[in-house]
């Protein structure tokens, strides 16, 4: 079994960027997290990370094929892009949308999500731990 996780802008500069919403632990140690999380249940891991939308997009379609399961935090995408939208449902396999924060308590633009609309389950607002929870739930949907 194979899962992409796909993280968006800016989740490199986890530990450093607005600590008080995101947390002080870093990019490295979340890579950490999710490879053992997926190591408990014998699931190959490939994280990637981009700035960049079209790059998610080019990522997302290069799962086609070759994996079982998405999970992805969009990030600020998350809110503005229907390439991304447009992507997960093309290649038509089963994604998790993750936000460290709780995007429905937050500033209002940030309460739409057009990435979850081709996602089976959203997990907001569980910190890191939501990536843990992704990959758990992706597991005992796709075994």
């Amino acid at each position: 079994m194979k899962f992409i996780i796909i993280n968006g802008p800016n989740l490199n500069m986890l530990g450093v960027r607005e600590p008080e919403i995101y947390g002080k632990t870093s990019y490295a140690a979340l890579e950490a997290l999710i490879k053992d999380t997926c190591a408990e249940k014998n699931i190959e891991a490939e994280i990637f990370q981009s700035n960049h939308e079209g790059a998610i997009v080019d990522k997302i379609q290069s799962a086609y094929g070759n994996c079982d399961g998405i999970i992805i935090n969009p990030a600020a995408y998350t809110h503005t892009s229907i390439a991304i939208l447009d992507a997960l449902k093309a290649v038509g396999i089963p994604a998790v949308e993750v936000h460290i924060s709780d995007i429905a308590s937050r500033e209002d633009f940030r309460q739409v999500s057009y990435v979850g609309k081709a996602c089976v389950k959203t997990i907001a607002g569980a910190g890191l731990e939501g990536y843990r929870l992704a990959v758990l739930f992706l597991w005992e949907m796709v075994k």
